[in-house]
C-alpha cells in the first residue's frame, strides 16, 4: 500500500462508526519538527493498527510503510530487498548459486537441457544437452513451469538430488545422483576466434569477477592470435561500478578518468581514474551495444569511446546512469537506494531524462529504431580525447549505427498469425531437432536446412492446431529455417557450435568483424566507420 493510502486510513481511523453516526476523537495537529513529524507517524500507525476494519500484523504496517516511503521516491531502483531478491541481488553480482549448471527451458511440457555448464556437478556426470529431465527426487517433472523448475534444481551446496532423464536414442531413462555445488555463472558467456585474426567476446553482467575473466579471455585469445577484438556488451544490464571500472582499465592508461559520480554527500562524490597499464595497448576493439546495453556496461563503452580506445557499433544504450548504495539491514534483507549519477569522461550524463519508466523504454525502442530525438540538440555536443563528436542526453550513441536484425514483414505477418501458438512453434523446433540428432542425418554445425525440413516443422505445427495459410508459407521458410538450425545445431554439436552460427548471420556481429579485419590500429580503426548508418538488409 502506498504512504498516501496509509495516511487516508490513518485519517478515517480517528472516528469510530456508533450507531449510525460518526463518533470524531479531536486530537492537536502536530506540525513543525522532525520529532513532531515521527510522533505522528506513530500516532497514525497505532491507530491504523487498532481501529483499521482488517486485522493488520503491526511488522506489516511498517513494511508497507517502508515500501510507501520508497515507492513516493518515484525511482524504481531504489528499493528495500526481501529475502528472495536480496537473493537474486546477491547471484547476479557475485554471479554464485548453489545448484547444479544446468541451463534449461521448458520445451512440450518437459524439463529440456539447453546446456550443461563447463565444471559443473551436471556436466562432471555426463548430462547432455537436449536431455529431458523427466523426475527429480521421483517426482514427475511434467508440466513444470521453468521459474520451478529452476527453484527445485537450485538449494544449498552439499545437498544431494536425483534426476532421472530421458535421452534421444536410449531406450530407458537414464538415473543420475548428483550433488549440488557453488555454481559461478561466468560474467565471460563466450570467448572465440571469429576468424584468424579477429577475435569475439560476449560479456554479462558486469559481476565480482568480470574484469579478471575478461582479463584471462582476451589474453588466451592473444595466444591464438588475435589481432582485433570485437567485445559483445549487448543486452549487458551491468552490474556493479568497481568492475566497470575496473574491466575500462585493462584498456586505458593510468591517470585516464575512466567515470565521474555526483552524489550529494560528499563521500560520494568523486572521480574513477585508471591506475595501471593496459596490457594490450595497440590491440583494436570494437564494442558492441543496443538498447540492452546498460549501467556498468555504458560505463565501459562511454569511457572506451570517450579516450578513442574503441569503435562503438550498434545501437544506443538504455540509459541507465544512476548509482545505487546497498546496505544489508538484516541478514536476508537490504536497502537499495540511488545516491549519485555517472557522468563519462567527456562530462556526459548516463541517465536519460524521461517522465517515467514506460517513457524511457519508448525512447529506447525508438532510438533502435533509427529514432532518436538528442541527435538535434546542439546544447549536448561533446568531445572525445581526439576531437570526435559525440552525444550527451543520456545513454551512449555509437558511433556506427547499425540496426539490429528484425523480422521482415513476410516473418512477422507468420508470427502474427501464430499468435497462442507461439510455444507449440518452439516445441515442434525442439522436438524435432532433437529426433534428428537421434537419426544422425546432421553431420555439420554449419549446414544448411533443407526445404524438406522447413515442410515437417510446418506439417507438424499444423498438426498442433496452428493455422498458417499456404500463403505466408514462402515468406516464413527463411525464418523457420533459421531457427531450426540454431536449434539442432545446439543439440547435436553443443552451446559453442550454436553460438558460432548465431554469430554468422548476426547482422551487427559482421559489421564490426568486417571493421576489426581491416583496422591495423586503434586509430586505424576509428576512421574507418562511415558518416551514414548503415540499413539493416532484412527489411
Amino acid at each position: 500500500m502506498k504512504l498516501r493510502k496509509i495516511l487516508v486510513v490513518a485519517v478515517i481511523s480517528c472516528v469510530a462508526l456508533a450507531t449510525g453516526g460518526w463518533l470524531l476523537q479531536r486530537e492537536a495537529v502536530p506540525e513543525g519538527s522532525v520529532y513532531q513529524q515521527a510522533r505522528l507517524f506513530e500516532d497514525v500507525l497505532a491507530h491504523v493498527a487498532d481501529y483499521y476494519v482488517d486485522s493488520l500484523d503491526e511488522r506489516q504496517l511498517y513494511q508497507m510503510a517502508i515500501d510507501g516511503m520508497l515507492d513516493q521516491l518515484h525511482d524504481p531502483y531504489s528499493v528495500f530487498l526481501k529475502r528472495d531478491d536480496f537473493r537474486a541481488l546477491s547471484e547476479a553480482t557475485t554471479g554464485n548459486y548453489g545448484g547444479l549448471g544446468i541451463q534449461i527451458d521448458v520445451r512440450d511440457g518437459w524439463i529440456t537441457v539447453v546446456a550443461p555448464l563447463p565444471d559443473t556437478p551436471a556436466e562432471r556426470a555426463g548430462i547432455q544437452s537436449g536431455d529431458q529431465i523427466v523426475t527429480l527426487d521421483g517426482r514427475s517433472t511434467e508440466g513444470w513451469k521453468n521459474d520451478q523448475a529452476v527453484k527445485e534444481l537450485r538449494g544449498q551446496p552439499g545437498t544431494k538430488v536425483e534426476l532421472r532423464v530421458r535421452r534421444v536414442s536410449v531406450e530407458q531413462p537414464l538415473t543420475f545422483k548428483l550433488t549440488r555445488a557453488t555454481i559461478h555463472l561466468r560474467s565471460v558467456q563466450v570467448a572465440m576466434m571469429l576468424d584468424d585474426k579477429v577475435g569475439y567476446i560476449q560479456l554479462s553482467p558486469v559481476s565480482e569477477t568480470s574484469a579478471a575473466e575478461l582479463s584471462e579471455a582476451v589474453g588466451n585469445l592473444v595466444q591464438k592470435g588475435m589481432k582485433s577484438l570485437v567485445l559483445d556488451l549487448r543486452s549487458n544490464p551491468g552490474g556493479l561500478l568497481d568492475q566497470g571500472v575496473a574491466v575500462s582499465e585493462l584498456f586505458l592508461d593510468p591517470g585516464q578518468e575512466v567515470v565521474a559520480t555526483r552524489g550529494r554527500t560528499p563521500n560520494i562524490t568523486r572521480s574513477f581514474r585508471d591506475t595501471k597499464p593496459q596490457p594490450w595497448p595497440g590491440l583494436p576493439i570494437v564494442v558492441l551495444v543496443n538498447g540492452g546495453t546498460a549501467s556498468a556496461a555504458e560505463i565501459i563503452t562511454g569511457a572506451l569511446q570517450d579516450h578513442d580506445r574503441a569503435l562503438v557499433v550498434g545501437t544506443p544504450t538504455f540509459g541507465k546512469g544512476l548509482v545505487q548504495s546497498l546496505w544489508q539491514l538484516t541478514p536476508e534483507t537490504a536497502l537499495k537506494l540511488t545516491t549519485a549519477r555517472w557522468y563519462t569522461p567527456s562530462g556526459r550524463t548516463i541517465q536519460r531524462k524521461s517522465k517515467n519508466e514506460a517513457d524511457q523504454e519508448a525512447q529506447v525502442v525508438a532510438a533502435e529504431q533509427g529514432r532518436d530525438s538528442t541527435r538535434s540538440d546542439s546544447a549536448l555536443v561533446f568531445h572525445t580525447d581526439r576531437g570526435r563528436t559525440v552525444m550527451g542526453g543520456g545513454g551512449i550513441r555509437p558511433d556506427l549505427f547499425v540496426s539490429p536484425d528484425t523480422f521482415t514483414t513476410a516473418e512477422r505477418n507468420f508470427m502474427r498469425t501464430l499468435g497462442d501458438k507461439i510455444p507449440a512453434f518452439r516445441d515442434v523446433l525442439s522436438t524435432y531437432s532433437l529426433e534428428l540428432k537421434g537419426t544422425g542425418r546432421v553431420s555439420d554445425p554449419s549446414g544448411a536446412v533443407s526445404d524438406e525440413m522447413v515442410s515437417e516443422v510446418l506439417r507438424r505445427l499444423r498438426a498442433r492446431g496452428a493455422v498458417v495459410p499456404d500463403s505466408l508459407m514462402a515468406g516464413a521458410h527463411t525464418l523457420i529455417a533459421q531457427e531450426l538450425g540454431y536449434e539442432t545445431t545446439r543439440y547435436v554439436f553443443g552451446r559453442p557450435a550454436e553460438v558460432r552460427r548465431r554469430m554468422a548471420e548476426d547482422h551487427q556481429v559482421q559489421a564490426a568483424l568486417g571493421l576489426a579485419r581491416r583496422a591495423r590500429s586503434p586509430q586505424d580503426l576509428l576512421s574507418l566507420a562511415p558518416a551514414k548508418p548503415s540499413a539493416n538488409p532484412r527489411n
